[in-house]
C-alpha cells in the first residue's frame, strides 16, 4: 500500500495539528487584558468565560463515550470536523464578546469542540506510534499546552491592532490544524471503528485499581493545571508592575511561562523511557506541589525571582500529563480506549471548575494566596500514586475487583 507523504511523519503531523486546534482553548485569556480595558470585563467575568469552555469540554467528552464517537468512527474525521466547527464559534466570538449571554454560549460551543481535538488527538497517537507511547504523547501534551500559550503570544506580536486579530488568527489555525490531520488519516494500529458502545464502557477500567490509582493521580494534575493557566497573566501582572516594566511585556511573559511546559513535556517523555511513566508523574506533580505552596510566603521577594518560580512552575505543571495518559492507555481496554480516555478527561475536567472559580473570584481578595487553594491537587494526586507504586510493589494486589 503506497505511503501518503503525510504519513511518513504522522507523530510530526499530529502534534502541530494539536497546536493549531488548541489554540482555541485559552484564546479569549490571551486578550484578556484587552478585553477588561476595552469592556470592562474583571476577573471574575474573564474567569467565568474559561469556565464555560471547561464546561463545553465536560459536555463533549461525555457525548463521545456515552454515544461511542470516539471508538465508532475514524478519529482523523472526527478531529477535522471539530477544527472546522471550533474554527466557527471562536470567530463568532469577535462579534458576542460584548453581548451576554452569547458570549458564554460560543465559549461553551468551543469547548464542545475541543473535546473532539484533545481525546481523538491521543487516540491518533496511540494509533500511530503504538510504541514509546509515553514519550509520543509527550509531544502530543507539550503541544497543547504550547497551544494554551498560543493566544499570548498572538496577542504580544499584535499590541498595536485590535483584540480580535489574535481571536481571528486562533480560528485560522484551528482550520490548518484540522486539515493536517484529515489528510494524514487514522493509524493502522488500533480496531477499526464500529460497534455499539454504552457510557459503561468508558468506565470499565475503573475496575482496574491500577488504573483507578492513574486516574486519581491525574485528577490531582487536573485541579491544579489550568488554575494556574489562568492565573499566569495576572501573577505576572503583579510582578510586571513591581518592576514598572511595559504592561506589553505581561503576554510575552505569560507566553514564555505556559509555554515551558513543552520543554517539561518532551522532557519528561525522554526520562519515561528510562525511568518509567510513573517516576516521571510522581516528581513532576511534587515540584509543582512544592511551588505552589512556597510562592504565597514569598510576598516581598524580588520580581525577577518570583518569575523565574513561575517559569520553573509552568515547566513542571504539565510535565506529568502525558505521563498519566500513557499509564492510563496501558491499563485501559484496548478496544474501548478513545471512551476510557474521554470519560477520564470529563471527570478530571470537571475538578477544573471550582479551582478555576475559587481562584478567580477570590483573587481580588487574596492575591497570591489564593495559590493554596490549589494544593489538595497535588497533594491527594501523590497519595493515589504512592498506592501505585505498592501495586507495583505487589502485582497481585492488583486485580480487578468485583
Amino acid at each position: 500500500m503506497k505511503t501518503s507523504p503525510w504519513q511518513r511523519y504522522p507523530l510530526a503531523v499530529i502534534v502541530l495539528a494539536q497546536l493549531c486546534g488548541t489554540s482555541l482553548w485559552f484564546s479569549v485569556n490571551g486578550v484578556g487584558l484587552s478585553l477588561s480595558r476595552d469592556l470592562g470585563l474583571s476577573e471574575a467575568d474573564l474567569g467565568r468565560l474559561t469556565l464555560t469552555v471547561q464546561a463545553g469540554f465536560i459536555v463533549g467528552t461525555l457525548t463521545i463515550a456515552a454515544t461511542g464517537l470516539a471508538d465508532r468512527f475514524r478519529a482523523s474525521r472526527i478531529f477535522a470536523a471539530s477544527c472546522l466547527a471550533g474554527a466557527l464559534v471562536n470567530g463568532g466570538f469577535v462579534l458576542a464578546a460584548a453581548h451576554p449571554p452569547l458570549d458564554l454560549l460560543l465559549r461553551f460551543a468551543t469547548g464542545l469542540c475541543l473535546a473532539g481535538i484533545y481525546p481523538l488527538g491521543m487516540k491518533l497517537v496511540i494509533g500511530w506510534t503504538p510504541r514509546h507511547t509515553g514519550a509520543a504523547l509527550a509531544w502530543l501534551v507539550g503541544m497543547l499546552t504550547l497551544g494554551t500559550a498560543l493566544p499570548h503570544l498572538l496577542r504580544g506580536s499584535t499590541l498595536g491592532l485590535p483584540w480580535e486579530w489574535p481571536l481571528l488568527g486562533a480560528s485560522t489555525l484551528a482550520l490548518v490544524g484540522g486539515a493536517m490531520v484529515l489528510a494524514l488519516g487514522d493509524g493502522p494500529h488500533l480496531p477499526p471503528p464500529g460497534g455499539k458502545v454504552r457510557l459503561l464502557d468508558g468506565l470499565a477500567a475503573l475496575r482496574e485499581r491500577r488504573f483507578r490509582a492513574v486516574a486519581g493521580g491525574y485528577f490531582g494534575h487536573c485541579w491544579e493545571l489550568y488554575a494556574f493557566w489562568m492565573l499566569t497573566p495576572f501573577l505576572v501582572m503583579r510582578e510586571v508592575e513591581r518592576l514598572t516594566a511595559p504592561p506589553g511585556l505581561v503576554s510575552w511573559l505569560s507566553f514564555g511561562i505556559i509555554a515551558l511546559g513543552l520543554i517539561g513535556c518532551v522532557g519528561g517523555g525522554s526520562l519515561s523511557r528510562r525511568r518509567g511513566s510513573l517516576w516521571v508523574a510522581r516528581r513532576a506533580l511534587a515540584t509543582s506541589g512544592m511551588i505552589c505552596l512556597a510562592y504565597p510566603l514569598l510576598p516581598g521577594a524580588p520580581p525577577e525571582l518570583l518569575l523565574g518560580l513561575l517559569g520553573v512552575w509552568g515547566l513542571t505543571v504539565i510535565a506529568d500529563s502525558p505521563q498519566f495518559s500513557a499509564l492510563a492507555a496501558a491499563t485501559a481496554p484496548r478496544e474501548r480506549i478513545g471512551s476510557t480516555l474521554a470519560v477520564m478527561n470529563a471527570v478530571g475536567f470537571a475538578l477544573t471548575i471550582p479551582a478555576i472559580s475559587l481562584t478567580t473570584t477570590l483573587w481580588s481578595l487574596q492575591g497570591t494566596w489564593v495559590l493554596w487553594w490549589l494544593l489538595p491537587g497535588p497533594l491527594l494526586g501523590l497519595l493515589a500514586l504512592r498506592g501505585l507504586m505498592e501495586l507495583e510493589a505487589h502485582p497481585d494486589a492488583g486485580t480487578p475487583t468485583r
